[in-house]
C-alpha cells in the first residue's frame, strides 16, 4: 500500500515538473517574441493540465490503484448456498470450511478451493446415459458385473443418492483428495453389491429383491459411514434392475410356464368339482322337492283315509235295528216293484240284512243285480 501511495506522488511531481518546464519555456518565447508559440523553439503543444485541481491528482491516482490492485489480485470469494470454501494457506488447509456468505483473503498467500455439499446420484446401467457430468450432480458408472454362487454373471443396475457430509468437508478434501467420491463410494458399492449378490443363485434373484435391495443399502451405508470423519452422507440406495444371462432367463421363463400351467389345471380342477358340487346340489334339491311332494300325496292319502274312517265310525255308530229294517223295508220295496215288471224273477231273500238280497231274471239268467 505503502508503495502505491509512494508512485502516485511520485508521478504527481513528474507531472508538475513537466508543466513548470512548460511555463518557463512559454515566458522566454514571449520575451523573444517569436512566431507562433514565441521565440525560435518553433511551434509549442498545447498544454494539458493533468493536476485535476491541484491536490486532488493523489487521491485519484490512489483510488485507481486500489481498484487496479482489486480486479487483479480479488482479495475476496464468495461461497454459494450448497457449497463450502476450503481455505487453503500457503498449501495448509484450514480444518473448519467457509460457510456460505462474502469472505476476504490475503492474495497469493491464501486460496479458496469451493466444494459442492448438494445431493449427487450417480447411476450404475448397463446401458450409459448422458448427463451433465459434475455440474449437475449426476454421474453415471457401467452395472456391476456379479458373479453368483455358480459362477454365472449377473448385472446390477442401482441409483445410489449421497452428499458431502458439510461438517468434515476440509478433512475430508485433505485427507482423500477432491476425488474422493471415486475412492469412497464407487468402490464401496461395488464391493459391496458383489459381497452380496454373490451368496445367491442367479435363479432366485428375482424373487429375494427386495432382500437383496435391503442387504445392499444397509451394506453401502455400514461401510460408509463408517470410515474417519463420515466424509459422506448416503441418502438412498435404489436397485433398480438385476439383468440375468440368457440361458437363465430362459429356463426361469419356462419354470413360469409350466408353473402357470399347473395353476391353469389346478384351476380347471376346480371349477369342474364347482361344477359336479351344483349339479349334485340341483339333483339333492329336486330329490328333496320330490320327497317333500310325496309326503305331501302320502299325507293328503293318509288324512283322506283317517277322515273316512272317521267317516264310517261315526255311521256305523249312527246305525240301529230299526234304522236297519226302514232300509230292508225300502228294498223290499224295490224288489217287489221289480216283481211286477218282471213276474218270471226269482227273488231270494236273506232274513236279517246281513246280505244283499238277490233277484234274478228268469228271461235272462246271465244277468243279475244286486241291490244294497
Amino acid at each position: 500500500m505503502k508503495e502505491n501511495i509512494k508512485m502516485a506522488s511520485d508521478m504527481n511531481d513528474y507531472f508538475n515538473k513537466k508543466k513548470s518546464q512548460g511555463n518557463g519555456s512559454g515566458n522566454g518565447g514571449g520575451n523573444s517574441g517569436g512566431g507562433f508559440g514565441g521565440g525560435g523553439n518553433g511551434p509549442q503543444m498545447p498544454k494539458i493540465d493533468l493536476n485535476f485541481g491541484g491536490g486532488k491528482a493523489g487521491l485519484v491516482y490512489f483510488l485507481i490503484a486500489i481498484v487496479l490492485m482489486l480486479v487483479l489480485a480479488k482479495p475476496f470469494t464468495i461461497i454459494e448456498e450448497g457449497q463450502r470454501g476450503i481455505l487453503s494457506t500457503n498449501g495448509k488447509y484450514q480444518d473448519q470450511a467457509l460457510l456460505p456468505g462474502l469472505h476476504f483473503i490475503i492474495p497469493v498467500i491464501q486460496k479458496v478451493y469451493v466444494v459442492d455439499t448438494k445431493v449427487r446420484i450417480i447411476n450404475y446401467a448397463s446401458r450409459i446415459e448422458a448427463s451433465g457430468g459434475s455440474r449437475s450432480g449426476i454421474g453415471s458408472k457401467p452395472a456391476i458385473t456379479v458373479l453368483d454362487k455358480r459362477g454365472l454373471p449377473v448385472s446390477i443396475e442401482l441409483t445410489v443418492q449421497y452428499r458431502l457430509d458439510a461438517r468434515y468437508a476440509a478433512q475430508t478434501i485433505s485427507n482423500w483428495g477432491f476425488s474422493w467420491e471415486d475412492k469412497i463410494i464407487n468402490p464401496v458399492v461395488r464391493d459391496v453389491v458383489r459381497n452380496v449378490v454373490g451368496k445367491y443363485d442367479a435363479e432366485s434373484l428375482p424373487q429375494l429383491r427386495n432382500t437383496i435391495a435391503d442387504a445392499i443399502e444397509t451394506g453401502i451405508r455400514d461401510s460408509v459411514s463408517g470410515l474417519k470423519n463420515s466424509p459422506a452422507d448416503l441418502q438412498s440406495v435404489q436397485l433398480r434392475e438385476i439383468v440375468l444371462p440368457t440361458k437363465v432367463k430362459e429356463q426361469i421363463e419356462a419354470v413360469q410356464i409350466a408353473k402357470q400351467a399347473v395353476q391353469k389345471a389346478e384351476q380347471d380342477v376346480q371349477r369342474v368339482k364347482q361344477e359336479a358340487l351344483k349339479r349334485a346340489a340341483e339333483a339333492q334339491g329336486i330329490a328333496q322337492k320330490k320327497r317333500i311332494e310325496a309326503q305331501g300325496i302320502a299325507d293328503s292319502v293318509t288324512i283322506q283315509a283317517d277322515a273316512k274312517a272317521k267317516a264310517n265310525m261315526l255311521i256305523s255308530k249312527s246305525l240301529t235295528s230299526k234304522l236297519l229294517q226302514l232300509e230292508q223295508m225300502k228294498v223290499q220295496a224295490g224288489f217287489n216293484d221289480a216283481l211286477r215288471a218282471n213276474k218270471d224273477a226269482k227273488i231270494f231273500l236273506t232274513p236279517g240284512g246281513s246280505t244283499p238280497n238277490i233277484w234274478v231274471d228268469m228271461k235272462n239268467p246271465q244277468k243279475r243285480s244286486s241291490a244294497q
